[in-house]
């Protein structure tokens, strides 16, 4: 059963409604393209500033995902993603960094983890894999961006030890998520992205390449730091496949916008 589900036909998000229905106050999910007011390739629910989108339409997008997330735009908490593999715990004085500009964001940073209620951690994608962690327990929470550089970079696991480190999250009792991206249908790499990857190897096509499916091998790096298997929920949405409803850098050949993952407890007191 597919984890991220559009419930409101009319904001176009992809929530994880499980997690939400379990987890009181946690507000997770990932966005579609639509829905925003950007424009010509970018239409219409751009999040990213890199992508040379008008920058007053991209914060009004921003502003608009953090009110149906339930969130207010303060919150709105991000990093400048290099597809590297360094976290960075988020605390109540990072609120609110780079929601207007790149510079103001958190730099270098490709994996975000928080225990705070009232900030919303965000990260952007057009094909890459969000990933997505919970330990309810401790109510900490992270996100990470894992294209191919970021898994062979162990990102997943990486990010799963800082939780412990800084929360005292026990891999047992959290559950992880991995979000619509490119599937295996449409994902062809060589042997320089293979040779890096810590994985069982696919089997090489006739012209030499790999379909490489980068969710799964995510899930299984998730399942060596100890997440437990049923505790992973995975989408099947192939991003490139899908165009009509998410940006694919590789489909549109770079010329696209970028998709928001989100996790974050939402504070009583601004509801």
């Amino acid at each position: 059963m597919e984890a991220f589900v559009n419930n409101k036909h009319d904001d176009h998000l992809y929530r994880i409604q499980a997690w939400m229905d379990k987890f009181d106050g946690l507000s997770v999910g990932f966005t579609s393209r639509l829905g925003g007011v950007s424009q010509h390739s970018l239409n219409s629910l751009n999040c990213a500033l890199h992508v040379g989108d008008r920058i007053e339409d991209v914060i009004s997008n921003r502003q608009i995902l953090a009110k149906k997330a339930g969130f207010p735009f303060d919150a709105w908490t991000c990093a400048e993603q290099v597809h590297g593999s360094s976290i960075t715990r988020i605390n109540m004085n990072d609120k609110g960094a780079g929601k207007y500009s790149r510079d103001q964001a958190i730099q270098d940073t490709d994996a975000l983890i928080c225990n705070e209620s009232g900030v919303m951690l965000t990260a952007f994608f057009a094909d890459c894999v969000p990933l997505y962690f919970i330990d309810p327990v401790h109510r900490a929470i992270g996100l990470a961006h894992a294209g191919w550089k970021g898994t062979a970079l162990h990102i997943a696991e990486r990010t799963i030890e800082a939780m412990h480190r800084e929360f005292g999250s026990q891999p047992a009792a959290m559950h992880t998520a991995i979000g619509p991206s490119i599937g295996v249908c449409c994902y062809e790499v060589d042997n320089k992205v293979i040779d890096q990857l810590d994985c069982e190897r696919p089997v090489m096509q006739d012209n030499g390449r790999y379909m490489l499916d980068l969710k799964e091998t995510n899930r299984q790096f998730m399942i060596r730091a100890g997440i437990l298997p049923i505790n992973i929920e995975i989408s099947e949405w192939c991003t490139s496949c899908n165009t009509g409803l998410f940006f694919s850098h590789r489909a549109e050949k770079g010329q696209t916008g970028r998709m928001t993952a989100w996790i974050g407890w939402k504070d009583e007191v601004t509801e």
